[in-house]
């Protein structure tokens, strides 16, 4: 008995299954693709994102506050993207395998060619769509793109979030184990000064090495130290401050209390133009606008930024104690990366003059940062003797034990120092000689 050949109802089933599931292989693909496309661009979106980025976000507090609570474990972050991006190839390669295999079978085409095929369309389109194209588009539309993706991200994140801690803790472990010696910021200013050329100018180094030690530069180091703070008394009459202000030259000065140490406020002079032609009797203090106040171990890095944010050109430096150490201004923050800004106010003769090669006479209460300055010294020279000292002065006393009278002098490996005038028991003027045929 023959057996009967399936009915062409049964063909049309089979072909219409094969058909459908071909189309819902398909239909997954490019989901997968777009999904690849998503999570690269995502990589790129969110660790290129800048501050001024993120204060954009701020209004949009759910997106903002996920986007910083990611970015704040960025190597977890990183772990996320890269376990769910590898997931998502891999069904791309193997999808699309199967796909490649159904409609080039090796019984119609040469299995040399249809590996090349396979290579080529799967490494090619992945490369393309999931890779660059996701990552140029996010990087030149990094906000938008980080503020679309953020949700799915963040849920993501949370799902995978075992995975990429444990990546992360693996990959720090590895880093740990296998990581050299680190750099110390002596070794990059040693490592600039090798670099130096015929193209790089004094200049440009000068910043350069700035540019380096400006991270572990504390306020304390470049701050205006207490004793040359030019500051007015909160209860001085009208015409006294007005002088006060015109005799220093200062735009934002500092107003006390009794003391230094209870800064009332900061006195901006361009709030007193308008009313310059004041009786006496005016209330100047109704001007002074509320004052920042720094601790002395602050970065200078940390505080320029605080200045960006907050839009101010003044702080007042503060010890553990809550007594007043010092001003810095956003002047001194500069000047620790390009140098010495002089203006029209600005006297050097008042803070030093050199009498030749190898003597100076300086103002006691010039800072050590200023002195080190002047003479070429790398700023950390004094550092096992100078204490807590900030000034000249403070550095002579701290090495000599005991006030110095007139005429008195110490000496410290290549520098004499001299005491040239007092006032009573205040150092006025000191004179450093430098000895060249000194041996460190």
């Amino acid at each position: 008995m023959e057996t009967e050949p399936p009915s062409t109802l049964l063909q049309l089933l089979t072909i219409d299954a094969s058909t459908i599931t071909g189309v819902v292989f398909i239909v997954v693909l490019i989901a997968l693709l777009l999904l690849s496309a998503l999570i690269s661009g995502s990589e790129v979106a969110f660790f290129s994102l800048g501050a001024g980025e993120l204060e954009e976000l701020e209004d949009e507090t759910t997106k903002h506050n996920h986007i910083r609570e990611l970015l704040s474990q960025p190597e977890e972050l990183l772990g996320t993207i890269l376990i769910s991006n590898n997931f998502v190839n891999v069904g791309i390669v193997i999808l699309s395998t199967y796909l490649l295999n159904t409609f080039f079978s090796p019984e119609l085409w040469s299995p040399l060619l249809t590996f090349i095929i396979e290579i080529l369309a799967i490494t090619g389109v992945l490369l393309l769509f999931g890779e660059i194209l996701p990552k140029v588009y996010a990087n030149t539309a990094r906000l938008n793109f980080a503020r679309s993706v953020v949700p799915f991200i963040f849920r993501l994140h949370k799902i995978l979030k075992p995975l990429s801690k444990r990546l992360s803790k693996t990959i720090n472990r590895i880093n740990i184990e296998g990581r050299g010696p680190s750099l110390s910021v002596d070794d990059l200013e040693q490592a600039l000064e090798l670099t130096n050329d015929e193209d790089s100018t004094e200049d440009e180094q000068r910043i350069l090495k700035g540019i380096v030690r400006f991270g572990s530069t504390t306020v304390k180091e470049v701050m205006t130290p207490r004793t040359s703070v030019i500051a007015i008394d909160i209860k001085a009459p009208f015409h006294d401050t007005l002088a006060h202000i015109v005799d220093k030259g200062y735009s934002r000065i500092p107003v006390y209390e009794d003391q230094l140490d209870q800064i009332k406020g900061l006195l901006y002079v361009k709030d007193l133009l308008p009313y310059v032609d004041a009786s006496d009797n005016f209330g100047w203090q109704d001007l002074i606008r509320t004052p920042f106040f720094v601790p002395e171990s602050k970065k200078i890095d940390d505080l320029l930024k605080e200045f960006q944010q907050r839009r101010i050109h003044l702080a007042i430096v503060v010890d553990e104690f809550g007594g007043t150490s010092g001003v810095i201004s956003l002047e001194d923050v500069i000047e620790e990366i390009v140098g010495e800004i002089s203006d029209e106010f600005d006297d050097d003769d008042l803070v030093y003059s050199k009498l030749d090669d190898h003597n100076y006479v300086f103002e006691a209460q010039t800072p050590l940062i200023d002195f080190c300055r002047v003479l070429d010294l790398p700023k950390d020279i004094f550092e096992s003797v100078d204490g807590e000292s900030d000034s000249l002065a403070g550095l002579v006393l701290e090495l000599a034990g005991k006030f110095l009278e007139k005429n008195e002098e110490i000496t410290y490996e290549a520098f004499t120092f001299k005491v040239e005038s007092v006032d009573q028991r205040k150092l006025i003027r000191i004179k450093v000689t430098v000895n060249p045929n000194h041996e460190a």
